[in-house]
């Protein structure tokens, strides 16, 4: 399990930005990322960093696409950055084109993942954002395959990350 999980704690925005953007600068294409947390743990907050690491322009606010559903940008690979808050069945997921961009060669931010079907994703990287006071959260990563195993290992590499 060693490179299967790690947990940081984060004790500001600009922190969980920051873990964020370290992420993108490591992820493949096609790497589906199933975040968790409750409503203002940093979930878009994650994912404006990981879309600076994944070389989106800077004039592109990345913001939570709860009204949109989706919203895609432009980088060193697309961004799908998803939201699953206001989907209420699964016959939705193919309405709002969901199946197609998990078949994509972009890397897909899924907020609210825990309203997927449990077999939906072979291969995905779980990030849960666990609130532990104003400022601080406690930020889970599980690999669910090889290319999360070797992202969680990449970013054990390059920065002091807890076990």
């Amino acid at each position: 399990m060693i490179n299967k999980q790690v947990q940081i704690i984060t004790n500001s925005l600009d922190e969980t930005r920051a873990l964020g953007e370290k992420t993108g600068k490591h992820l493949d294409p096609e790497t589906v990322l199933a975040l968790t947390g409750d409503l203002g743990s940093g979930k878009t907050t994650f994912v404006q960093g990981l879309a600076k690491g994944l070389d989106v322009p800077d004039d592109y606010y990345i913001t939570s696409p709860t009204y949109t559903l989706i919203n895609e940008y432009p980088g060193r690979y697309h961004l799908f950055h998803v939201d699953l808050y206001r989907i209420e069945n699964y016959a939705d997921f193919d309405d709002i084109g969901l199946y197609e961009i998990l078949r994509s060669d972009g890397v897909v931010a899924i907020e609210w993942a825990d309203k997927l079907p449990k077999n939906l994703l072979p291969e995905y990287l779980a990030i849960h954002i666990e609130i532990l006071n104003n400022k601080s959260r406690k930020i889970s990563m599980t690999a669910h395959g090889v290319r999360g195993e070797n992202l969680i290992k990449k970013l054990r590499n390059r920065s002091r990350l807890e076990t």
